[in-house]
């Protein structure tokens, strides 16, 4: 879905009725330039390869829940070309369009912090007058350490947090970082936070830590994205009724694989 596409509408439900996942957030085009080796400052570097491919957090996760064979939608600005400037954020009016009956699971990549959370109180809304078959979870990453997106933590049922806001708290690791952040989520919440090769920990709603190992290829080849495949495959676990420890795992496993190639195709 494209925001302010006024004629467009949600998707069916996939195969069998069965409700979708939606990722909010941004879609954009990434330009990869391969070199022989880590370019030192002030160099020129001559380029082995260069691709272009879709890329940005949202549309990133998008791709890899599709390629793990879960119904999902993308919710964002699309651009006409191959290339624009200035495209416009969804906002919360945008998200009013959307038919929440259609979705199971709801994530937001934080970036204009104060309109998302107006979607996530809207979705809050939609819960309360629903039986709990029929709730959406709502899941956030809060990747940039900005002081305006960290008030989102508070609103997720499952709250992913990169290494790079960890460590702006002056957290050493996973765990120092939930125990620390844990107050900041909403009663009930899991949060999750990896960190590259050390894996992934995780705090469930009854405050148990849980732990997965990395799952590093055999030869390192793209991490572009990993992150992004992360997240997805915890919440295709998640949303599939598996324990924390085994989305946690899972993701990681996925994660490992996605580093051995180049792109998405080939991750499953």
């Amino acid at each position: 879905m494209a925001a302010g596409a006024a004629d467009r509408r949600d998707p069916e439900p996939g195969p069998a009725g069965e409700k979708r996942i939606l990722c909010v957030g941004l879609v954009c085009l990434d330009i990869i330039s391969v070199v022989e080796a880590y370019p030192a400052e002030d160099s020129d570097t001559r380029c082995v390869s260069q691709r272009w491919q879709r890329g940005g957090n949202a549309s990133n996760s998008c791709t890899v829940l599709a390629l793990l064979g879960a119904p999902c939608a993308f919710m964002g600005s699309l651009a006409p070309g191959l290339a624009a400037e200035n495209l416009p954020e969804v906002t919360a009016r945008d998200f009013e369009r959307v038919d929440l009956s259609q979705y199971k699971w709801i994530h937001w990549e934080a970036r204009n912090a104060a309109e998302q959370a107006a979607m996530m109180r809207r979705v809050e809304r939609h819960n309360r007058a629903r039986p709990p078959a029929e709730r959406v979870r709502t899941s956030v990453e809060v990747e940039k350490p900005r002081a305006e997106l960290l008030p989102l933590m508070g609103l997720g049922h499952v709250v992913f947090i990169s290494k790079d806001v960890a460590q702006h708290f002056g957290y050493r690791s996973a765990p120092e970082a939930l125990r620390g952040l844990r107050s900041r989520v909403q009663p009930g919440a899991t949060l999750i936070c990896a960190w590259a090769e050390a894996g992934a920990d995780a705090v469930g709603p009854g405050g148990e830590l849980v732990h997965s190992d990395a799952f590093p290829p055999e030869t390192l080849v793209d991490t572009l994205g990993a992150g992004d495949t992360f997240n997805a495959a915890v919440i295709f676990a998640l949303s599939a009724g598996r324990s924390l420890q085994d989305a946690l795992t899972f993701g990681c496993q996925i994660a490992g694989r996605k580093c051995g190639i180049q792109g998405f195709d080939g991750i499953v």
